[in-house]
């Protein structure tokens, strides 16, 4: 690990307010997947793996906490306020509040993009850091760190004055109807690893009702839920 990774992952610590017992957890953490493939040949990882960890660990400490603190709330709607904490909307802006951009190692190509403020990214990079806890030190660890930058988000989506993005709105016109589902699913995946753009299409009952790209799947779902309620209010159906 160089002097510089280790500048890097102190800049981390001092944002999050954590120290990490193994720095490789951190460095990984803050690696965007374009930056790892302009330095394969130092064999590098990018923090995906552990944004995916950090995703289910979010997800089960929401949970958690809404099943503990909201005992008199149906699943339906524990499942909407759930979304809401863990939207990427949520998710970045909690991580522009710590500057969190500024630390991530990039691609020059996504850097030249705007990579630092986008969404989606920073989003990704926020469950990458809560999955890179979780492995340091653990639930209890990983749930302070969530507690800390989520507590806003969480009280906000109890009091029914969080943000809502376009999949937890779609998803409160479909429930309307108990008998109506919906899925999403890549229709399209194009470019190398590093710089893929996926192309999602949602589906209501089996009905394409929405098409979506972006630079991750979520980011793609987001839009292609966007665009489903487009075309619901076009339609002026009675979803």
């Amino acid at each position: 690990m160089t002097n510089k990774d280790l500048e890097n992952i102190k800049l981390l610590e001092s944002c999050i307010g954590y120290t990490y017992k193994d720095k490789s957890y951190a460095l990984q953490a803050i690696i965007h997947s374009s930056y790892a493939y302009e330095h394969r040949s130092e064999g590098l990882s990018s923090n995906e793996r552990l944004e995916f960890l950090g995703d289910s660990v979010l997800n089960f400490v929401i949970t958690d906490k809404l099943f503990k603190e909201v005992s008199d709330m149906p699943e339906g709607e524990m499942s909407r306020l759930r979304a809401s904490v863990v939207s990427e909307a949520s998710l970045s802006k909690s991580a522009r509040k710590i500057n969190l951009g500024q630390v991530l190692l990039l691609g020059k190509g996504e850097e030249t993009m705007g990579g630092r403020n986008r969404s989606s990214l920073l989003a990704d990079a926020m469950e990458a850091i809560i999955g890179s806890i979780y492995l340091d030190n653990g639930l209890s660890a990983a749930e302070g760190f969530i507690t800390a930058f989520l507590k806003d988000n969480y009280e906000k989506a109890i009091q029914g004055k969080l943000f809502k993005d376009h999949k937890t709105r779609l998803q409160e016109v479909v429930q309307r109807r108990s008998n109506f589902n919906i899925k999403y699913n890549v229709i399209d995946e194009e470019g190398p690893d590093h710089d893929k753009v996926f192309t999602v299409a949602v589906y209501i009952n089996g009905e394409r009702m929405g098409v979506g790209s972006g630079k991750t799947k979520k980011e793609a779902e987001q839009k292609a839920a966007g665009d489903a309620l487009h075309t619901i209010s076009s339609q002026d159906t009675d979803l």
